[in-house]
């Protein structure tokens, strides 16, 4: 899978590609990154690619040429690649928040184009033009779009095969089955904090599956409601599931 990302901040992408599961699958070419920096496809000595907005107002605006040329630049190369056009995808707080289903669609494209805007944003021209859409990580502002990216980046990787030592680990993450994740236990059995739950230790596997579902339940219950009602809406909760709610007092949130 490869990533093109259009960056102010090459250098920021070496804790993605240096460290980590997602580092090591790089290594084992599951996926490639190329970074491209505006300033290279700016048309002036200065290597500009900002300027104040119109209208007035507080800070810069990255300009809309500058940015075309290196999309530009990413499609000529996708193209000798063989690779095929990818959607760009600008990384802005006012975009669809960024979910799991979303990374797992895209766990199956080729690739993506990344757009890390900077300052007080992207003039919309280059926007209206270019862009397929717009992704948010949440409901607040960070300093430019490369944190994001990361993040999406991280989360599409590590969905591919072969990144993790247990391909089970995803199909197990929080989100994939419309719930939070079970908690999790390692050794020793006993510390000062607490003793590991029974079940996990009496070798019955299908009590241990059954647990696991309940603490899933009961968690999301606790912390995401909302995410309860849609796995309702959704039909992802068993009959089985919805007496283990109301049995423990937490049917309500389903209403």
């Amino acid at each position: 899978m490869r990533f093109d990302v259009i960056t102010l901040l090459p250098g920021m992408f070496a804790a993605l590609t240096e460290h980590g599961v997602v580092g090591r699958a790089l290594t084992r070419q599951l996926w490639s990154l190329q970074c491209w920096n505006p300033r290279d496809y700016a048309s002036d000595a200065y290597r500009t690619i900002d300027d104040r907005p119109f209208g007035g107002g507080p800070g810069m605006v990255m300009m809309a040429e500058p940015l075309q040329r290196t999309i530009d630049a990413v499609r000529e190369a996708q193209r000798s690649l063989g690779t095929g056009r990818s959607n760009v995808i600008y990384l802005s707080p006012q975009g669809q928040q960024l979910t799991q289903a979303m990374t797992a669609g895209w766990a199956a494209g080729t690739g993506l184009t990344l757009l890390c805007g900077r300052y007080e944003g992207v003039d919309q021209r280059l926007l209206d033009a270019s862009v397929d859409s717009e992704v948010s990580i949440g409901d607040f502002v960070v300093s430019g779009g490369e944190l994001p990216a990361m993040l999406l980046i991280d989360a599409i990787v590590r969905q591919l095969p072969g990144t993790l030592n247990h391909q089970q680990s995803v199909l197990e993450d929080s989100f994939v089955q419309g719930l939070l994740d079970h908690p999790h236990y390692t050794r020793p059995e006993s510390t000062t904090a607490g003793v590991v739950p029974p079940v996990l230790l009496s070798g019955h596997h299908l009590d241990i599956i059954r647990w696991r579902r309940e603490q899933a339940l009961a968690a999301t219950a606790r912390k995401r409601p909302d995410l309860l009602r849609n796995a309702q809406q959704c039909r992802l909760l068993s009959a089985a599931d919805i007496d283990f709610l109301n049995r423990s007092g937490l049917g309500s949130v389903l209403n």
